[in-house]
């Protein structure tokens, strides 16, 4: 079994293994047995960033890290959003992998889930897109903010959930972010529309 391999089962152990009522509605009845696609590793500056963390003893969470950090050099790291959208900077400090979904390691149609990266100091303006969605940060300390609502510390572990449309950005100080991220029910590929700049 590959490190992507063990990564896809890790991740869906660790959603399977949650009691949070919102992330059991969203992954019920999901179909974990996907076919896999050739996808071509594919580096990022941002990917460093997760080379420097260490989590050691951080529990599930730390657990599902050390598999990715395992798979990182086979993976398919990727960006949404170009030059133009936020700068060279947030460029340099931004990336996400999609595991499975319309263009992951693993096909669905259904449901897309991955992992997002944002090194330190990043401010991920407000945005929005159709599709529902759930983050579960694997890191400490981040930033978040919905619906236009003050900034708000986040944990390794919690659950984050986004509506249909909803507006929400984050922000990174000395701390990188890794966060698990599903989309689900809208457009697994659309590129979110940019409703706050830098």
């Amino acid at each position: 079994m590959s490190a992507v391999d063990e990564l896809m089962v890790a991740f869906r152990d660790y959603l399977l293994s949650r009691s949070d009522l919102t992330l059991k509605h969203f992954i019920e009845d999901f179909d974990w047995s996907m076919e896999q696609r050739p996808l071509a590793s594919h580096d990022l500056p941002v990917v460093r960033s997760l080379r420097e963390i260490h989590l050691a003893g951080n529990g599930a969470e730390g657990a599902l890290f050390d598999r990715l950090l395992q798979a990182a050099d086979m993976l398919h790291w990727a960006q949404t959003y170009s030059i133009t959208d936020f700068g060279s900077d947030f460029l340099q400090r931004y990336g996400w992998v999609e595991l499975f979904g319309t263009r992951g390691h693993f096909a669905s149609a259904e449901m897309a889930g991955g992992f997002l990266l944002l090194g330190p100091g990043v401010h991920y303006p407000d945005h929005h897109h159709t599709a529902e969605e759930i983050y579960i940060p694997l890191t400490d300390g981040s930033l978040w903010s919905k619906d236009g609502q003050p900034f708000l510390p986040h944990w390794s572990g919690g659950i984050i959930h986004h509506p249909s449309n909803i507006r929400h950005a984050m922000r990174t100080e000395d701390e990188p972010l890794v966060a698990l991220y599903l989309w689900r029910s809208g457009p697994l590929a659309q590129k979110s529309i940019i409703s706050g700049r830098l």
